[in-house]
């Protein structure tokens, strides 16, 4: 869980190339408990499933897991074990209305698991208040490189350390 303070949180940086993102995923794991939420935005093929395959296989593998980590575009949510952590990865790119949300069980996952969740516009006024908001996007003229925007309305300031390391 982030701090508990009332300061908004921002930082941005340009990750040169898809292993770079893997390594912030990878370094963000570390840091990441039950209870966390990651909202990864951006538009298709901005690394927003790249983000989420390596921050997954990254946990797995510090317990001796080695799963494939698909998109859960047409399951919407998949459900992964690292350890004791449980972790939720979903994509709610084809959710119809927030409305369906509630079958999903979400709300219960935003409390016990670690959640990254793919197109978090879908989810409506159901943001969890302290999530993490990560944008991915592409640079012009290096199409290796996206840019990372992340945003919280609470404090994440480990976040901006990783991001500029």
């Amino acid at each position: 869980m982030p701090e508990p303070d009332a300061t908004a949180f921002s930082a941005d940086a340009i990750l040169p190339s898809p292993a770079a993102t893997a390594r912030l995923a990878e370094r963000m794991a570390t840091r990441l408990a039950p209870g966390d939420t990651l909202l990864l935005d951006g538009p298709i093929g901005a690394g927003k499933t790249h983000f989420a395959r390596a921050l997954i296989q990254h946990l797995q593998s510090r317990h001796g897991r080695a799963e494939d980590v698909p998109s859960p575009t047409y399951t919407l949510v998949q459900i992964y074990e690292a350890g004791a952590l449980e972790i939720w990865h979903c994509d709610l790119y084809r959710l119809g209305h927030p409305d369906e949300l509630a079958e999903l069980g979400l709300e219960e996952a935003y409390e016990r698991a670690l959640c990254l969740i793919e197109w978090p516009d879908r989810l409506g006024a159901a943001v969890p208040p302290d999530a993490l908001r990560l944008t991915f996007a592409p640079v012009a003229d290096r199409p290796e490189a996206r840019r990372i925007a992340v945003s919280s309305p609470v404090c994440w300031a480990w976040v901006e350390t990783l991001l500029h390391d």
